[in-house]
């Protein structure tokens, strides 16, 4: 009963949230453009769809994933796991949470890897490119940037080293890739970073954070637990701008080589 009345909640809340899209879609249709909305039965199926599904994905987030997030961040950094002991720890030793730095990295590797809204985004890639870029390549790559960028986030928690120094650096970094990497890459880079910061990575990412920062010693939630979502937004687009340096870097060379070959 408890979860009926709390999924009925849930669902009350969706349907506000989504009253205003609906709303201003048939505003648009009929006063603006005057048209009839076409197949108007499918889409009504369709937004109790999207409505049920937005609701009983918000429920899992409540019940299941933002608990899990935290009681996996606790675990790892219980200082009778981490030191073998159950004293107070007033110091936290950086060196010591290296299964914290692996846990981070591998849930934003799979949570990146399951991210709908990056299927998407490759999905099209891969259309738009005529196949030049590979849809599983392009998952892989943000996945890995993501991976990379929860475990230092996850670091500088632990460390309490300032985000802003973190931030700048990675941006200076995408500045100068910015001016190097071929430009046909640039755009969708940078959306590869914002596409990871959606529905199943936000959650277990934030989730992970407070979690840490609320059992680590001299961490405050509030200040340190937050910020994971930066590094998420941040590094994929390192990553795909690095790895078409690389392709790019690779096909000048073997061509290169091939002229060579050919002038000899």
């Amino acid at each position: 009963m408890d979860f009926i009345k709390d999924f009925s909640g849930i669902l009350l809340a969706t349907c506000r949230d989504v009253l205003p899209i609906v709303l201003l879609i048939v505003v648009f249709q009929l006063l603006v453009l005057r048209q009839k909305i076409p197949n108007l039965g499918r889409l009504i199926v369709g937004g109790v769809y999207v409505v049920l599904g937005l609701a009983l994905f918000l429920a899992g987030l409540e019940k299941a994933l933002f608990p899990l997030g935290k009681i996996m961040a606790t675990q790892l950094s219980d200082p009778a796991f981490l030191y073998g002991t159950t004293e107070v720890v007033t110091h936290a030793d950086w060196k010591a949470y290296g299964w914290v730095y692996l846990f981070a990295a591998m849930i934003g590797f799979a949570t990146t890897i399951a991210e709908p809204s990056l299927i998407a985004v490759a999905f099209k890639a891969h259309e738009v490119s005529a196949g030049t870029i590979s849809t599983w390549g392009l998952r892989i790559t943000v996945a890995f940037g993501v991976a990379f960028g929860i475990s230092l986030g996850t670091f500088r928690i632990v460390s309490g080293t300032p985000l802003y120094l973190y931030i700048l650096v990675g941006y200076l970094i995408v500045i100068v890739q910015t001016i190097f990497a071929p430009k046909s890459i640039v755009a969708l880079a940078y959306d590869s970073g914002g596409v990871t910061t959606s529905t199943v990575t936000v959650p277990l990412v934030a989730a992970l954070g407070l979690g840490l920062a609320s059992t680590v010693p001299g961490r405050n939630p509030a200040l340190d637990g937050f910020g994971l979502i930066a590094f998420a937004s941040l590094f994929p687009i390192i990553a795909v701008m690095g790895y078409a340096q690389l392709m790019d870097w690779k096909s000048k060379r073997s061509k290169k080589t091939m002229e060579k070959k050919n002038a000899l």
